[in-house]
């Protein structure tokens, strides 16, 4: 009898040593979180919360940017605690809980001025991503920022299945895979791989997300991609994703 596919959770808390980080290492830590940072500017003095914050990597630096208070709040027990090992050791006065994004109890309307999601609804099918954005839309406050990644949806069916990332399809294609869950692997840049995973959503899925969930402007999207700088950081690693679609980015503001 073989062992069923194990839970997001399961999977990051057998790999939160592995994530854990004060510069970058993570190949997203170059062609992903910068972006996500500038994105949140400016954020001197704003109220934050990191949803999905995982080993508080992000929260670390959005805390040093300025923000006022940084919550984080990570699905992942390991992860919680390899953040709260780190804050222990070097305080920025962040706050880390565990909890899960698609039922998170106590957090007041209007409470933050900044809501950012890494990486987070890669691993929740769109109705759950739905709830959650709708959820998001209460926690800003009005002419507040919500900011959240996802891997770029042509990738999978574009890339094959090599380093430094990749997802497997498994035959599947790009719209009857819609909430299909494509296991992956994403490399560090000392050759350490951790395992990811992607919940497939086609991209119109995140613009209806986002409007049956209320948000009533446009968001800002970007594709984050292999820049040339990295190409002149490290060549070797860098260079096999050169010109393809890694990830996609989304901004948009609460209207006042």
């Amino acid at each position: 009898m073989t062992d069923g596919p194990r839970s997001t959770r399961e999977i990051y808390d057998s790999a939160s040593p592995k994530w854990a980080r004060n510069e970058k290492l993570l190949l997203s830590d170059f062609t992903a979180r910068p972006y996500v940072l500038e994105q949140l500017e400016p954020l001197s003095d704003r109220r934050v919360l990191d949803l999905g914050c995982g080993e508080g990597f992000v929260a670390r630096q959005i805390k040093a940017a300025g923000a006022a208070s940084v919550l984080g709040i990570d699905l992942s027990e390991g992860m919680i605690d390899e953040a709260r090992a780190e804050e222990k050791r070097n305080p920025q006065g962040i706050e880390y809980r565990q909890g899960d994004a698609t039922d998170l109890q106590g957090l007041s309307e209007a409470a933050f001025d900044r809501v950012a999601a890494v990486f987070l609804f890669n691993y929740v099918a769109s109705d759950v991503m739905t709830e959650v954005i709708r959820s998001v839309r209460s926690w800003l406050a009005p002419g507040g920022r919500f900011v959240f990644t996802v891997p770029h949806p042509s990738l999978p069916f574009m890339r094959g299945e090599e380093p430094p990332f990749f997802f497997r399809r498994d035959g599947a294609g790009y719209f009857s895979a819609r909430d299909k869950t494509l296991e992956g692997s994403i490399w560090r840049r000392d050759g350490v791989t951790v395992p990811v995973r992607c919940v497939h959503k086609p991209l119109e899925v995140y613009f209806e997300a986002l409007g049956n969930a209320g948000w009533t402007c446009m968001p800002k999207v970007m594709e984050l991609r292999v820049q040339p700088e990295h190409i002149d950081l490290d060549r070797d690693f860098f260079e096999p994703l050169l010109d393809q679609p890694l990830h996609l980015l989304f901004s948009v503001e609460k209207q006042e």
